[in-house]
């Protein structure tokens, strides 16, 4: 175990290091030029085709349901996807970037999330151009398949590493890990045992995930709104309480961007390299940019224009780091407590109770069990696709059942190496995924272009990349 503990440490040194934030910012930067800051510039346009898609009844295209392909609304795929981002990531990331990078490490996180815009626009249309229909008529897309049609079958290989990694990674980073956070947070702050969490957790999750994934769009379509609405306003209620410390905080975040930090009370001070490191890392952690997942749940959109579902899935890394973290991070500087040297979920839980006594840890307790919950159904979702790409449709029930059967064990166990494990898997997925982002730009930028101007290319059409 010590050797295979080696092993891991030494590869994750390697996918989580300094060349691999280069690779997802670079790929970010030069699908953001490429499509000429459009994911910035358009905002509005996609807060818009998500409100028009929310019900599934009339699609962003225009059209009554049934007339467009796809199993779930465009709101509901957004959601599916923000339920696995939204997570321990807006919670404990966030406090540890500040812990150890520093104020400036929130600066950096923004950048991360307005570079990452283009990459998940990116991915979702080319989740949506290059889907499939399985023989159950579902249809299914995301890195692998985008590999696969869009590069070609000399590419498979690299669709089957994404799908290998995804389906691995599913299992520790969207399942036991997360059950282990919420189990740990219940214990520690209401004192509920271990494995009453795990069984609970189980039952609730197994009763949405053996359904699929009309089941599972349908709950994130409810709870992914709701439990974000209300962190939401429990930070703003903590801001009001704070508010002569905002403009500080925000003071604070741009000055140390560019400048060092000091060491004071516990925190240990921080160059403005780790406040890049830190802030690019945990942003990237956070929003999910890059590593391949989200288009897994944009290709089950009803939709037949790729460039729409763009827009919307491009929100939900706006949503995740710009509104979401930023709470938590303004909420953390604006408390003072940051400076005492905890990191994780407690340096945001004791930032909560400074401004609420009391009620602090409970808030953060609470959020993160939902967090974690909605984690374990969107990712459900990505290692079926995942394990689906590898052994055919008949697998999926299979995995489903296994998938649900983790999520006690995760609970009890005692998670170091699995952590570990998991995260690997997690960061190696982006190495395909960025790849084929990388290849396939001319898609996307040729997609964008005709849309922009009128043209309203559709998924069946040839493009002249593809006779390439």
């Amino acid at each position: 175990m010590e050797t295979l503990n080696s092993i891991f440490s030494a590869i994750n040194g390697v996918v989580w290091g300094p060349l691999m934030l280069i690779l997802l910012l670079g790929v970010g930067i030069y699908l953001q030029a490429g499509l000429r800051l459009m994911p910035i510039r358009k905002l509005g346009e996609g807060f818009k085709l998500m409100w028009q898609g929310r019900d599934g009844k009339h699609t962003p295209d225009g059209k009554s349901k049934g007339e467009e392909d796809g199993e779930i609304s465009p709101f509901n795929a957004l959601m599916t996807a923000l339920s696995a981002t939204i997570g321990t990531g807006n919670i404990a990331g966030v406090a540890t970037a500040i812990a150890l990078g520093g104020p400036g490490a929130v600066f950096w996180m923004w950048i991360t999330a307005l570079v990452g815009m283009a990459t998940k626009f990116a991915e979702a249309v080319l989740a949506v151009r290059f889907r499939e229909t399985d023989s159950t008529g579902y249809h299914i897309g995301g890195p692998m398949y985008y590999i696969k049609n869009g590069l070609g079958r000399k590419w498979l290989w690299l669709g089957g590493a994404f799908a290998f990694f995804g389906a691995v990674a599913a299992f520790g980073i969207g399942n036991t890990v997360q059950s282990n956070s919420v189990a740990d947070a219940l214990d520690s702050t209401f004192g509920l045992p271990h494995w009453v969490t795990g069984v609970v957790i189980m039952v609730l999750a197994g009763a949405v995930i053996l359904g699929g994934i009309k089941r599972i769009a349908k709950v994130a379509g409810k709870l992914v709104p709701i439990m974000g609405i209300a962190y939401v306003i429990a930070g703003l209620v903590v801001l009001a309480i704070n508010a002569d410390q905002v403009g500080g905080a925000f003071g604070m975040i741009f000055t140390y961007a560019f400048n060092p930090h000091a060491a004071v009370g516990g925190f240990a001070g921080a160059a403005v390299m780790a406040a890049i490191r830190f802030g690019v890392a945990r942003g990237i952690f956070s929003n999910e940019a890059g590593l391949g997942s989200a288009p897994i749940a944009h290709a089950a959109a009803q939709t037949k224009n790729p460039v729409r579902q763009g827009l919307i899935a491009m929100l939900g890394t706006f949503i995740d780091t710009i509104i979401v973290c930023s709470i938590t991070a303004l909420v953390i500087l604006t408390a003072g407590v940051w400076k005492t040297g905890e990191a994780g979920a407690s340096l945001t839980a004791l930032s909560f109770d400074a401004a609420l006594p009391g009620l602090g840890n409970e808030v953060v307790s609470l959020a993160l069990a939902v967090f974690a919950f909605t984690t374990i159904l969107g990712w459900s979702f990505y290692g079926e696709k995942c394990f689906q790409f590898l052994f055919g449709t008949r697998s999926i029930m299979l995995y489903r059942v296994l998938f649900v059967l983790a999520i006690p064990v995760g609970a009890l166990a005692s998670l170091g190496f699995i952590w570990l494990m998991a995260d690997t898997f997690n960061a190696m997925m982006a190495i395909p995924n960025l790849i084929a982002l990388a290849l396939l730009s001319p898609v996307v930028f040729k997609l964008a272009r005709a849309y922009f101007n009128g043209e309203d290319v559709l998924p069946g059409e040839e493009l002249d990349h593809d006779k390439s």
